[in-house]
């Protein structure tokens, strides 16, 4: 969780503790290469954190796959997150793996600041860490 900056992750106003949700653990051999957690409520799941630790070797892939047929064999009807403007990495690896925006919420990481400072103002390749981008997947 140290990649996050603090034990919590704050999406739409939400605080989600990542170690207490259900997830999925990618090993190679006795290393974990990757894990990805996710919460379900209302015909939903959301994934919360997706992370893999060698990427471009289908690992955040399988992780993906994992949670859609969790979500699938539980009944939801709808696979969500939230990344923010600045990931454009997360942008091309969802949309090429059938997600597409569903909404833009501006300015949300102010609010974001405001439960959790350690978010900064400059994100990735120096682009102004502000928004919030909700990508989906019906199932």
């Amino acid at each position: 969780m140290a990649q996050w900056g603090s034990e919590i992750v704050v999406a739409h106003g939400v605080i989600y503790y990542p170690a207490e949700l259900p997830g999925f653990v990618a090993r190679l051999a006795d290393e974990v290469v990757g894990l990805v957690t996710y919460v379900m409520a209302e015909g939903a799941c959301e994934i919360v954190t997706i992370d893999a630790i060698r990427p471009f070797q289908g690992i955040g892939t399988l992780l993906l796959a994992a949670v859609k047929a969790e979500a699938v064999q539980a009944g939801c009807r709808r696979l969500w997150l939230i990344t923010t403007n600045d990931n454009l990495a997360a942008l091309r690896f969802y949309q090429r793996r059938g997600f597409v925006l569903a909404a833009l919420h501006r300015n949300a990481l102010a609010l974001s600041r405001q439960i959790k400072p350690q978010i900064p103002l400059i994100g990735m390749d120096g682009i102004p860490l502000r928004d919030e981008l909700e990508l989906e997947m019906a199932l």
